[in-house]
């Protein structure tokens, strides 16, 4: 019988035991005692150290951990600290993501061997999708006002912000893109959007009713926060980048501009599918 063990995590990864148990895996999980399992051969811990004993491959959150110090763990009944955890868990697998640096030195003095699924190609390509589907989403809940002729600006042209521009034109938006580099640009302007230099933005912020930040630096700040209250003030602002996000919230609350956080939307909108995406990765790692 094959054995995996689930530490913490959000649906997403309540889902994941779900279905490695419907595989005929014994799945140990350890905080996860909030969550309602149908399946039988999932095997509630009662300890870490317990927990530890049972299995060699863990799988944990995504992020692993927000803060550093307690693992990211919403169906848990107590905090888990990371630190404690990495010395239960000495030479054995652990697969989560968006993991820090200092989180993987102190897993590398454990000989934890650490696999990071943020950082597969293949499994953040697939994670765009709920993660775009999420934005426009919150888009809608948020205003009172179509998608279909709205301006809505998107800042960055990465993974992301691609496919978010490419939805937003089949909802019929008028859709402008900020990016750095000119390559970006060219790419922007070839796909008919229009497009913004970042050097140019605060020239670039009339008119707009629905920013969608993609890019996890500073980008709207003092000068172009005022200069959106001025020329686009019913605007909202919708966070998706990871932190400190792309808006100085400080100025952003000064200037009582809307800010939607929109981040970690997978696990939010479409925790199922977000699991399957987990799943098709951890086979590929696991054979």
């Amino acid at each position: 019988m094959k054995n995996i063990g689930i530490l913490g995590g959000d649906l997403r990864i309540v889902n994941l035991a779900e279905m490695f148990a419907k595989d005929k895996y014994t799945v140990y999980t350890y905080g996860l005692e909030k969550a309602d399992f149908l399946e039988t051969n999932i095997i509630r811990c009662r300890s870490l150290s317990e927990f530890s004993e049972r299995c060699n491959v863990i799988i944990s959150a995504i992020p692993f951990s927000k803060d550093g110090v307690y693992i990211n763990s919403p169906f848990s009944n107590t905090e888990i600290a990371v630190e404690e955890t990495l010395q239960k868990l000495k030479d054995k697998k652990l697969i989560a993501g968006a993991i820090s640096d200092k989180i993987k030195a102190l897993a590398s003095e454990n000989k934890i061997d650490i696999i990071d699924l943020m950082q597969i190609e293949s499994f953040t390509i697939m994670n765009i999708i709920p993660t775009v589907e999420g934005a426009i989403q919150v888009a809608m809940e948020n205003t009172d006002f179509t998608i279909h002729n709205s301006n809505c600006l998107v800042l960055g042209f990465g993974r992301i912000g691609k496919l978010l521009c490419k939805r937003l034109e089949g909802f019929g938006a008028n859709v402008y893109c900020m990016a750095r580099k000119e390559k970006d640009l060219t790419w922007i302007k070839a796909l008919g959007h229009n497009e913004v230099c970042i050097d140019n933005l605060e020239n670039n912020l009339d008119n707009k009713d629905i920013i969608f930040n993609t890019v996890p630096s500073i980008i709207l700040d003092d000068s172009k926060l005022k200069a959106l209250k001025e020329r686009s003030p019913g605007c909202s602002i919708i966070e998706l980048a990871s932190k400190p996000g792309g808006v100085d919230l400080r100025k952003a609350k000064e200037y009582g501009t809307k800010i939607i956080n929109a981040q970690g939307l997978p696990g939010k909108v479409a925790p199922y599918s977000a699991a399957e995406y987990i799943k098709e990765t951890l086979k590929k790692i696991l054979n």
